[in-house]
C-alpha cells in the first residue's frame, strides 16, 4: 500500500525534472541569441567607425596637404600659378548659308540677322588654369569676332579673361574682366536652346551666387564701355534664380536691366575707369538710346536620359528695338560618340516664326559636322535655307 502511494508521487517529481529542464533549455537557447545579437551589435558600430574615421583621416589628409603646401609657398615665394595645371583647347569652326530666295533686300538682310546666324570662320583658343584646386582662371583668344574669311591668318586678340572662385560649398564669387556675356554667368549645365539675352554682351564685373540645396541664387553687376561717341556706356544688373525640381527638371527665372551712364564726350580713364559722381552737368547727347530697358526670361528643360533633352522658354522686354514677347521650343538627342539630331521652333508673338531641323555627325573624334535646315517667316518675308555647320576642336 506505501509503494502504491509513492509511486503518484514518483511520476509528478518526474515530470517537474522534465518541465526544468525544458526551461533551462529554452532559457539557455534564449540567452544564446541574445549573446549572438549582443555580439554582433559591436560589430556593426565598429564597421560605422571606422567609415567615419577613414572619411575623418582623408579630410585631415587634405588639409595637410594644403597647409603643406601654403608653407612651401611662404618659405620659397613661389606664386601659386607654378603650381598648377593649364588645359588648353582649341576650336576651329566654319559656317555657310544657302539662301532660297530671288534676290537679297534690306528686309531678307534684317530677317536673317535677327536669326543670329554668322557665316564665315571663327578660331578660338582657351586656357584654363585651376588655382587651390577650387578656383579656375580662363582666358579666351579669337582670331576673329566679325565672321570674316581670313580668320585662320588674322592675329589672335584677348576676347574674355573670367575667374570663378569657390569661397565655400554655399558662396562662389565669378570676376569677369573682359568679354563678359549673360551666359558666362550660368552656374548649371549650358541649355541646350535658351533666350536671347544670355548672349548679351555686358562688359566687365562680378558675380555673386548662392547655393543651397536644389536652389542656386546669383546677382551680378556689370559695366560695358563702348565707343562713347556711338553707343553709351551701360550699367549691367543681371540676376537669376535657378530651382531644381527633380534630378533632371530645372526651372530657370533670369533678368537683366541695364541703364545707360554718360561719361562724356571724350572720356579718357581707360576700359576699366568709370566716373560715378552725380554734380555732373547734364550735357545733350545724339546717342542711339538714352534710357534703361530690361528684359525677363523663364526657361523649363528636362534630361529624359544622359542625351535627349527637351526645353522651353520665354522672354518678355521692353526694348524699342526688339520684340516685347519672344518663345522658343526645342527637342535634341545628341550622344557624344554617336549620330544625334534636334529641332528648335520659336519666334515672337504675331511677328516671326523660325524652325530649324538639324542633325549631327561625328568625323573622327575631333570633327563634327551639322547640316540643318532652317525656315524663317518675318512678316511679309518667308525663305527656307540650308545651313552647314562644321567645327574642329583639338
Amino acid at each position: 500500500m506505501v509503494s502504491e502511494k509513492f509511486e503518484p508521487l514518483g511520476l509528478v517529481v518526474d515530470k517537474l525534472k522534465c518541465f526544468t529542464k525544458s526551461t533551462q533549455e529554452f532559457a539557455n537557447g534564449v540567452l544564446h541569441n541574445i549573446g549572438l545579437s549582443r555580439r554582433r551589435r559591436p560589430v556593426e558600430i565598429l564597421k560605422r567607425l571606422q567609415r567615419e574615421a577613414f572619411s575623418d583621416i582623408m579630410k585631415l589628409r587634405d588639409r595637410q596637404d594644403k597647409v603643406e603646401r601654403l608653407i612651401s609657398f611662404k618659405s620659397s615665394k613661389v606664386s601659386p600659378l607654378d603650381q598648377t595645371s593649364t588645359r588648353v583647347k582649341g576650336e576651329v569652326e566654319v559656317l555657310g548659308l544657302l539662301l532660297m530666295i530671288d534676290r537679297i533686300h534690306e528686309e531678307n538682310q534684317e530677317a536673317i540677322r535677327k536669326t543670329g546666324i554668322k557665316t564665315g570662320i571663327n578660331s578660338k583658343f582657351t586656357f584654363e588654369t585651376t588655382i587651390r584646386e577650387t578656383d579656375t582662371l580662363k582666358a579666351e583668344f579669337v582670331a576673329s569676332n566679325k565672321a570674316q574669311l581670313d580668320a585662320l591668318t588674322s592675329p589672335l586678340s584677348l576676347s574674355k579673361v573670367v575667374f570663378d572662385a569657390k569661397i565655400n560649398e554655399w558662396y562662389s564669387l565669378t570676376t569677369v574682366l573682359l568679354g563678359a556675356r549673360c551666359s558666362d554667368l550660368l552656374k548649371h549645365d549650358v541649355i541646350t536652346s535658351g533666350p536671347s539675352l544670355l548672349n548679351q554682351h555686358i562688359g566687365s564685373g562680378v558675380s555673386l551666387s548662392v547655393r543651397k540645396n536644389n536652389i542656386i541664387a546669383s546677382l551680378a553687376q556689370f559695366v560695358s564701355l563702348q565707343e562713347p561717341h556711338l553707343y553709351p556706356n551701360y550699367l549691367t544688373t543681371f540676376g537669376q534664380v535657378v530651382y531644381q525640381l527633380s534630378g533632371s527638371t530645372k526651372l530657370l527665372l533670369m533678368g537683366l536691366r541695364q541703364l545707360p551712364k554718360d561719361l562724356g564726350q571724350d572720356p579718357s580713364l581707360g576700359p576699366m575707369g568709370l566716373p560715378i559722381g552725380i554734380f555732373r552737368p547734364d550735357r545733350g547727347t545724339n546717342r542711339v538710346t538714352n534710357h534703361p530697358f530690361g528684359s525677363t526670361a523663364l526657361v523649363l528643360e528636362s534630361e529624359l536620359d544622359s542625351s535627349t533633352r527637351v526645353g522651353g522658354w520665354v522672354e518678355m522686354n521692353d526694348s524699342d528695338t526688339d520684340a516685347p514677347l519672344k518663345w522658343g521650343v526645342s527637342v535634341s538627342d545628341l550622344p557624344e560618340d554617336d549620330f544625334g539630331w534636334g529641332v528648335r521652333v520659336g519666334g515672337s508673338v504675331f511677328e516671326r516664326f523660325e524652325v530649324e531641323v538639324f542633325s549631327k555627325m561625328n568625323l573622327g573624334e575631333k570633327l563634327i559636322l551639322q547640316p540643318s535646315f532652317v525656315y524663317v517667316a518675318d512678316g511679309l518675308n518667308k525663305f527656307p535655307a540650308l545651313m552647314m555647320k562644321s567645327s574642329w576642336s583639338f
